[in-house]
């Protein structure tokens, strides 16, 4: 896996979201944020994620859609169940993922970290293509970032987020020693 110079990943989908911003001048990505997403809750497919971090959702679809009507996020890559990736926003901007957060007394996590969505919920495990196709996007992101650690939602926003949950695996990440992650 490659990324660009333009800062999109070659041989994975690609959706553009209008919610992103430019990142602040100079500001090197050292971060990479896991979370984990279905809409709705528990329910996978049906292109509801997409379509969130598209500002397309037909809110009338779903009961649990209404509390999204007025959200703008996005998240740099989707990891879906079969782990296909899908990405929204060029890892050279910044996507609206993480929100009020902090990360080694730093704020604003958006402004130095990438996104990744991990199709799931905090309740059940993530398959083995969803830590594969993470692996080799981390590992591809390495090349060209000066990435220091990997973290989940919870670890940057632990008053208000608990994802990517107690059954995501750190272990099945395979990174060089050189990037932190949460000890558990």
């Amino acid at each position: 896996m490659i990324v660009r110079s333009d800062g999109w990943l070659e041989g994975v989908a690609r959706v553009h979201s209008p919610n992103f911003d430019a990142r602040p001048p100079g500001a090197a990505i050292r971060l990479v944020v896991i979370h984990n997403i279905s809409l709705p809750p528990g329910r996978y497919g049906g292109g509801h994620i997409s379509r969130l971090f598209t500002n397309t959702l037909d809110v009338s679809a779903d009961p649990y859609f209404v509390q999204l009507a007025c959200l703008r996020v996005s998240a740099h890559i989707l990891i879906e169940r079969a782990g296909a990736a899908t990405q929204f926003v060029s890892f050279k901007d910044r996507a609206w993922h993480a929100g009020v957060s902090h990360f080694n007394g730093r704020p604003a996590c958006n402004d130095f970290s990438i996104g990744i969505e991990v199709e799931g919920t905090d309740f059940e495990v993530f398959s083995d293509l969803q830590y594969a196709a993470l692996n080799k996007i981390i590992l591809a992101l390495l090349t060209v970032h000066p990435i220091e650690a990997v973290r989940g939602h919870s670890d940057i926003a632990p008053d208000r987020k608990t994802d990517p949950g107690p059954f995501f695996d750190w272990g099945r990440l395979a990174l060089p020693s050189s990037v932190s992650l949460p000890t558990t």
